[in-house]
């Protein structure tokens, strides 16, 4: 990586070890504490910080313990202890038991030196390193097939430690190799496999002291700028370090101690929580990339300086214990301004050295062409009046009742029957004579002088007068009537011109509500003779006379 940092800077002075330890989920953790007896021994406690209120529980054995003796608290609830004994470290496993305290003995390292690693991801296994002079020993103290096992050995001497992802097997540990610090990966899957993590130039002492797995955001302190500062960067990316001023207050060191998790691939919204010691004592101190600026807080009464834990949704815990309350948490929810993600190309020209800018020429005072006029004041806008309703509806109305039509009366006679007109000259009507007395007036049909023969009507002609002949009809005829008649058939008078045409009324149905109306004078053939012709017991009317043909 490069740098981007201005010079003139103080070191802050090494992290402070916590008096806490959180466990890598939140569940537990564990501290040594003090009786108020005159002696003032210590004895380990551990923390229950899952439940709705945290509570505390001594797990002192049958002797105090030593001061710098290395607490680890699991996820079952078990505390991980190692002791100095002589020329080695025993490491045992703590748990309440009762009114007592457990203890299952695990091993012994023998080093001159174990320092145990921050909680691993999966809050069960246990990793600590046994710094030499030219090499450091990796174990991993619980978690394994037995007791303590021997991981990897780490040319150089190491120190520090922070887990770089979530399943547990990348380690990033500050190396001391060949006069220089630089901070190193240690692929545990692979056999303790290093590699290069932080170089920010060869001949700058480059450590780690923070890492978050979730958004990639690094927290280092280097002396490339000059002196040693705290800056940060991305884990993978090729963005140079930075070295905010707001993290190097004057008169004051800071010193990360929790940064909030679950911002995935968000390094710029991932929050810090630094301790900060100055002349006045010590607080506290929030900062985040995005905002720039360290925001300080008067810490908690009581607080076990430099622990505490963030949530993801942002809530800082911060452990405490007074006279009144032992053991207790205080909640710290932060109101931070909203993100602004600086856009990727922004930064990456940024991150580029700008070219050195030199005048190609004299300077040479701009004359204008023409005379610039003053622009005209705007118009006010006018007010415009909203549009009228462009329909108007009307209330509903009761609906007004239809009057019912009025009974219809029934056919009456306008006037009297009229005869019928002779029909014009011309026009020959014939009549059957020999009626019985009481039938009803004879049908006169007026035919014109000149009308072919029927073919179609022969057929009903002849029906016809077979049905006459057996009523004792003549023939339908004329003067020319059949020579071969019967002799008794009725005798038929000679046509009658009738001046005119109509329909006469039957006389059977006088009062049938009806009114004549003219009809188109019909053109009808002559009868034809015939053998016999039945007299008919009633005349039909012209719309169903049978038409005779010639």
């Amino acid at each position: 990586m490069t740098i981007c940092a201005t010079e003139g800077a103080a070191a802050p002075t090494r992290p402070h070890r916590a008096t806490l330890t959180i466990a890598a989920d939140g569940s537990y953790a564990a501290r040594l504490a003090r009786h108020d007896d005159a002696a003032g021994s210590w004895f380990p406690e551990r923390w229950t910080l899952g439940g709705p209120e945290p509570y505390a529980v001594p797990l002192q054995g049958t002797q105090p313990e030593e001061p710098d003796s290395a607490l680890l608290p699991l996820a079952d609830g078990r505390v991980l202890i190692a002791r100095r004994v002589a020329d080695r470290f025993a490491v045992s496993l703590l748990y309440p038991a009762g009114p007592g305290t457990g203890e299952l003995l695990l091993g012994a390292v023998e080093a001159p030196e174990l320092t145990l690693l921050p909680p691993a991801p999966d809050v069960t296994r246990g990793y600590a390193l046994a710094p030499a002079a030219d090499r450091t020993t990796l174990w991993l103290l619980h978690g394994g097939a037995g007791g303590p096992e021997r991981v990897a050995e780490i040319p150089g001497r190491c120190s520090g430690g922070a887990w770089l992802d979530r399943a547990g097997r990348l380690l990033a540990l500050d190396r001391e190799w060949a006069g220089r610090t630089k901070a190193v990966t240690v692929d545990l899957a692979r056999g303790g496999e290093t590699g290069p993590l932080l170089q920010i130039t060869e001949d700058s002492n480059d450590r780690l002291l923070m890492a978050d797995p979730d958004s990639g955001l690094l927290l280092v302190r280097s002396d490339a700028p000059g002196q040693d500062r705290i800056g940060w960067g991305v884990l993978g990316s090729h963005l140079p370090v930075r070295f905010p001023e707001c993290l190097y207050p004057a008169g004051a060191t800071v010193t990360p101690f929790a940064m909030q998790p679950r911002q995935m691939l968000a390094p710029e919204s991932c929050a810090v929580a630094f301790r900060v010691d100055g002349a006045h004592g010590t607080w506290l101190g929030v900062w985040r990339p995005s905002v720039r600026q360290l925001r300080q807080f008067p810490a908690p009464r009581g607080w076990l300086t430099g622990a505490g834990l963030w949530t993801a949704g942002g809530e800082l815990l911060l452990p405490h214990t007074t006279a009144a309350e032992p053991c207790g948490v205080a909640r710290l929810r932060m109101a931070l301004p909203p993100v602004t993600p600086e856009p990727a190309a922004r930064r990456e020209r940024a991150a580029q050295p700008e070219p050195e800018r030199r005048p190609v020429g004299p300077l040479r005072a701009v004359v204008p062409e023409r005379a610039v006029r003053a622009a005209a004041p705007e118009r006010p806008a006018r007010t415009v009046e909203p549009p009228q309703a462009a329909w108007t509806v009307e209330p509903a109305r009761a609906a007004v009742p239809v009057a019912a039509a009025p009974a219809r009366r029934p056919w009456q006679l306008v006037g009297p029957l009229l005869p019928v007109r002779q029909p014009p000259a011309g026009v020959r009507t014939w009549t059957r004579v020999g009626v019985p007395a009481g039938a009803p007036a004879a049908v006169r049909v007026a035919l014109p002088a000149e009308v072919p023969p029927r073919a179609d009507a022969e057929a009903g002609t002849e029906a016809g007068a077979a049905a006459e002949g057996e009523a004792g009809a003549g023939p339908v005829g004329g003067p020319d009537a059949a020579p071969n008649a019967a002799p008794d058939a009725a005798p038929y008078a000679a046509p009658e011109v009738v001046h005119g045409g109509g329909i006469v009324p039957d006389g059977a149905e006088i009062d049938n509500r009806s009114t004549s109306s003219a009809q188109p004078p019909g053109a009808e053939p002559e009868p034809r003779r015939s053998a016999e012709h039945p007299p008919l017991c009633r005349p039909v009317p012209l719309q169903q006379a049978p038409l005779a043909a010639r």
